[in-house]
């Protein structure tokens, strides 16, 4: 008897075991840092209630859109320095052509460092027109660029959530400059 309570508490242990580890590799899957979202479609409820729909946040304005070439747009969202001395630039790249667009590899830059780190937006720059200074995406101690990495292509109209951390210019400074390559280059107001 006691092998048959054995053998029947392995079989919940194992089976308890294999939905924790299913659970874990599904919430895991996501990849950080490169958050893809695909045009919302309008829908109604479910079960066709007659509760009222909850509208989507409309988003804000963008601060600034630059244009790419074969549809690629930025859409800047947002500049906040912070009071660790960084700036990050937030906002949102989309593929506005027909059919599926590569990231220029001009993005990521041409320093050693960051072109082994596969594809990115390292090759961006703020220009601090005031001070004269240019500053350059920030890298880890690993030589990783702070910024979106790993995005190789956009499919028509795809966008996907991106961000670049740099050193952050003197408080006095309120707008910058931004640069990326193959892109037009716009001006961003600093917030914080």
């Amino acid at each position: 008897m006691s092998t048959w309570i054995t053998t029947a508490s392995g079989r919940a242990l194992a089976a308890v075991t294999m939905a924790a580890g299913l659970a874990l590799a599904t919430t895991s899957c996501s990849s950080p840092g490169t958050d893809r979202t695909a045009p919302a479609a309008a829908g109604s409820p479910a079960g066709g209630s007659a509760a009222p729909s909850q509208q989507p946040e409309a988003p804000a304005a963008p601060l600034a859109e630059l244009i790419g070439h074969h549809g690629l747009v930025l859409s800047i969202t947002s500049a906040q320095r912070d009071p660790a001395g960084y700036l990050t630039v937030r906002g949102q790249m989309r593929n506005d052509g027909s059919e599926t667009t590569a990231i220029p590899a001009a993005l990521r830059g041409n320093e050693r460092e960051v072109l082994r780190n596969g594809s990115s937006l390292a090759g961006a720059t703020l220009v601090d027109y005031a001070q004269g200074k240019r500053y350059y995406v920030l890298r880890d101690t690993e030589g990783r660029p702070l910024t979106t990495t790993g995005i190789s292509s956009l499919k028509a109209k795809e966008r996907v959530t991106v961000f670049m951390q740099f050193p952050a210019p003197p408080a006095s400074t309120t707008t910058v400059g931004l640069q990326l390559p193959t892109f037009d280059t716009a001006n961003l107001r600093i917030a914080g």
